[in-house]
């Protein structure tokens, strides 16, 4: 277990460059058993993972650019391990469900060099090994996007390339001051989170570099106004990218804003509560709003997912352990039901070629097994009780409340848009009479289909249910994340908010 850290990150792009030299006919088989392995290993660190243990475990240091601080550091704790799960899961499903058939090893490799990117962000404790794996894990998605998206592809590649590029920017400049501050301070290099955490910063500081970091994540997420390239994104990527793009890399935005804007800018964060609440609504209502008025069923799941991604924000910003712990546990529902519905309007693609919702109706009746699945992702993605996505959800929601009743009740309205613009696409597309003579002939899912889709309705079912196992390692260390901001905060009111945020009504003490 020494180096289960860098063995999880790097064993992803050495078997990418394996892939090279494997048959085509045999690409798939290889991509499966690579990812399986992928996620036995995130098991196996799972189960040698202290729960007890609030901070970094598995910590691994090797010098690279030792002059100016710069150090490959990895280390793991509750609130990254099981969005590396989820990454290694949803990268392995997304493989075994997979349809696609042109150019299917080049796909194959490119995924596998994704997953390295995606579980090295999620991993990284130096700001600028970070910083590379998130750069890095554009030019896979840019160039699955480009190469196997629909006919608006180029465009819609180019525009998610700049859009998170130039946010990207904007941020790296923050992390090099950061660096020169430490320096000023210490009078060596660092670049590490661990060393910065150590630091407390002014508050006019904390204000400017807060904005810089803001822009990276604020893009990735993406937070209202900055959302645009995403339902291009998903509308012209093949299946497999929406999966990962949904499931994973939008995650990385709000796991930024935990890991980095949290401990490092306590104060910024406060004084930026509720702008961030009100970017965050605006995204929650108007995104579901504009959901309700697409044809394409894509493009209803893609805008879904801007609006959940808000619910995260909210939580994030609650700064207390029920709102940031609801929300990592929304990061993995959402990854997980927002992944399987885009795969599961992969299914009737590959079946009819068509998205839009005007060409389905009575679904239901020639594939039950498909639309009774749907129903399943469908309740989980509105937040019905008892499956995943409820649980995060409502923490985030109940982690806000402490911070303003007013903007939470509001918030409370994705539930009902979400529901409304869900169920309307459902009744359109699977009741009904059958209508459309090419409905009549359709397979129901099976094979590879149903080995990909029944693991996620049982992660929906059984994580509803009985979620402790996943939100006790994360509200322990989002406990110790909670007490750093409270240390680190220099204005005394940050301090007493933050106190205020995490002992009304049984929060953290």
């Amino acid at each position: 277990m020494e180096h289960i850290l860098s063995i999880l990150i790097f064993f992803p792009a050495f078997a990418a460059l394996i892939g090279f030299l494997v048959k085509d006919d045999s690409i798939r088989i290889y991509g499966i058993v690579v990812t399986a392995i992928e996620f036995v290993l995130s098991l196996l660190l799972w189960s040698n993972f202290d729960s007890t243990v609030a901070g970094m475990q598995f910590l691994e240091t090797i010098p690279m650019i030792s002059a100016y601080g710069i150090n490959y550091i990895v280390g793991i704790d509750g609130i990254s391990l099981f969005l590396v799960i989820m990454t290694t899961f949803m990268t392995m499903i997304s493989i075994i469900g997979l349809s696609e058939k042109r150019n299917l090893k080049h796909l194959l490799i490119t995924v596998l060099f994704l997953e390295m990117t995606m579980v090295g962000v999620f991993l990284a404790l130096d700001a600028i090994i970070f910083y590379l794996f998130w750069e890095l894990s554009l030019v896979p998605m840019l160039y699955i996007i480009g190469a196997w998206g629909g006919n608006l592809r180029i465009y819609a590649a180019i525009k998610f390339f700049l859009y998170t590029f130039i946010g990207s920017l904007i941020m790296l400049v923050g992390m090099l001051y950061l660096g020169y501050v430490y320096f000023q301070t210490t009078g060596n290099w660092s670049f590490s989170l661990q060393d910065w955490n150590m630091m407390i910063l002014p508050f006019d500081m904390q204000f400017w570099l807060f904005i810089a970091f803001f822009c990276g994540f604020a893009i990735k997420v993406p937070m209202f106004p900055f959302h645009t390239w995403l339902p291009y994104a998903h509308g012209q990527a093949p299946t497999i990218g929406s999966v990962l793009l949904a499931a994973v890399l939008l995650k990385m935005g709000t796991y930024g804003f935990v890991r980095f804007s949290l401990p490092l800018f306590p104060d910024a964060s406060v004084y930026f509560i509720i702008p961030m609440a009100i970017l965050a609504l605006i995204a929650i209502v108007y995104t579901a709003m504009v959901a309700y008025a697409q044809e394409d069923m894509k493009q209803v799941i893609a805008y879904s997912s801007v609006s959940h991604m808000g619910v995260i924000i909210l939580g994030i910003f609650a700064l207390n352990v029920e709102g940031i712990g609801g929300s990592i546990f929304l990061m993995i529902s959402h990854g997980i039901v927002s992944g399987a519905l885009f795969m599961l309007v992969g299914v009737i693609y590959d079946r009819r070629h068509t998205k839009m919702i005007k060409d389905f109706g009575g679904l239901a009746l020639v594939m039950p097994k498909f639309a009774t699945i749907f129903a399943i992702m469908l309740m989980a993605s509105i937040g019905l009780p008892l499956t995943i996505g409820f649980v995060g959800e409502f923490l985030s929601l109940l982690g806000f409340f402490k911070v303003s009743p007013v903007l939470t009740v509001i918030a409370g309205l994705t539930i009902i848009l979400g529901a409304v613009y869900m169920l309307v696409m459902y009744k359109k597309s699977f009741f009904g009479p059958l209508t459309n003579e090419a409905n009549k002939t359709l397979e129901d899912v099976k094979g590879k289909e149903l080995v990909a889709l029944i693991p996620l309705v049982a992660l929906v079912v059984i994580l509803g249910v009985y979620p402790k196992p996943i939100l006790d390692p994360i509200n322990r260390s989002v406990s110790q994340l909670v007490e750093v901001m409270q240390i680190k905060a220099v204005n005394p009111s940050t301090k007493a908010k933050i106190l205020e945020y995490n002992t009304t009504a049984g929060g953290a003490k």
